[in-house]
């Protein structure tokens, strides 16, 4: 009696840990089946209709989503409100919209440095590589920005600080003339049919046809 009463603990046991294996085994499958949909290139469609969600939300709580007006948020909460008319105003009706620059900023964070399962999710095409070591401009290498424009060492020449503060200038005093940035006529105002907002987008594409052709050649070619 106490020989099969032991086999049956014995069998109960062996069976209770091979459950727990199976169960372990199985979420670990379905984990990794989720990171490779994470961690892969999803489909242009999938961020357009996200997107154009948001913006439905906006609308319909009376938002305009603009991702450069943080830039005079980010001004009225510190030091600009006292000293300059065009801060003083109340920041935290936009709290929001700085809690969306905020997740843009902590989210490019954890999808660059985990979420990423190879740098080889961003590819360029080679003609446009070959074109960019003409400019004398490195290829990314899966990075966001090459080093020429973009790294501590170039922000210490003499080109590249005033090419960033020429550059931080344009942004910050261009974006409160026109109305909006890239995000803020794009996307907010082009879904709201809103006529100022179709001809800074046609000035956007302009503009960066004039840059990519006549004005990175100038700087960079040299």
């Amino acid at each position: 009696m106490v020989v099969k009463c032991d086999t049956y603990v014995i069998f109960a046991k062996e069976k209770f840990i091979y459950e727990i294996e199976n169960k372990y085994s199985n979420s670990k499958n379905n984990i990794s089946q989720y990171m490779e949909v994470i961690q892969g290139t999803w489909h242009w469609a999938v961020s357009g209709f996200l997107i154009g969600l948001i913006m439905l939300v906006l609308t319909y709580f009376g938002k305009t989503f603009g991702m450069s007006s943080n830039l005079r948020n980010i001004c009225s909460l510190t030091f600009g409100k006292s000293k300059i008319e065009y801060f003083d105003f109340d920041w935290k009706e936009q709290r929001w919209n700085l809690a969306i620059a905020l997740g843009a900023i902590v989210g490019g964070f954890l999808a660059s440095y985990f979420l990423m399962d190879s740098p080889d999710i961003l590819q360029i095409n080679p003609k446009t590589i070959e074109n960019l070591q003409q400019l004398n401009i490195d290829a990314p290498n899966g990075k966001l920005g090459p080093d020429a424009m973009f790294s501590l060492e170039n922000l210490f020449t003499i080109k590249g600080f005033f090419i960033l503060l020429i550059g931080g200038f344009l942004i910050g005093f261009g974006t409160p003339y026109a109305g909006g940035c890239t995000s803020g006529h794009a996307i907010s105002g082009l879904s709201n049919l809103q006529i100022p907002s179709l001809i800074a987008v046609i000035g956007f594409f302009l503009g960066g046809l004039i840059s990519a052709h006549f004005l990175i050649p100038l700087i960079f070619g040299s």
